[in-house]
């Protein structure tokens, strides 16, 4: 009956340290993977802050827009008003 049990022991044995090889791969692939993933972040940030820079510049664009188009509505007002003043029928 003893010798039964050492060789349980012995099977047991070499599974759990092939288990422990593996826990060690597995380790040192996590490792990796966190490294990657420490890129990744980084990119993830360069991309929020370009995406950030693009909508400052949109913001800015689309309020030189609206102060450009009432520029425009203020000039045809005077034009309408010159034209009226001076009897001249304008055309579209």
């Amino acid at each position: 009956m003893k010798e039964d049990f050492s060789e349980l022991v012995q099977y047991l044995d070499g599974k759990f340290n092939a288990i422990d090889g593996k826990f060690v791969d597995v380790d040192k692939q996590f490792k990796e993977i966190r490294g990657e993933f420490g890129d990744l972040k980084k990119d993830f940030n360069n991309l929020q802050v370009a995406i950030d820079g693009y909508a400052v510049k949109a913001d800015t664009y689309f309020q030189e827009m609206v102060a450009l188009s009432h520029k425009v509505d203020r000039h045809e007002k005077w034009l309408l008003q010159l034209a009226d003043k001076l009897g001249v029928k304008l055309q579209y």
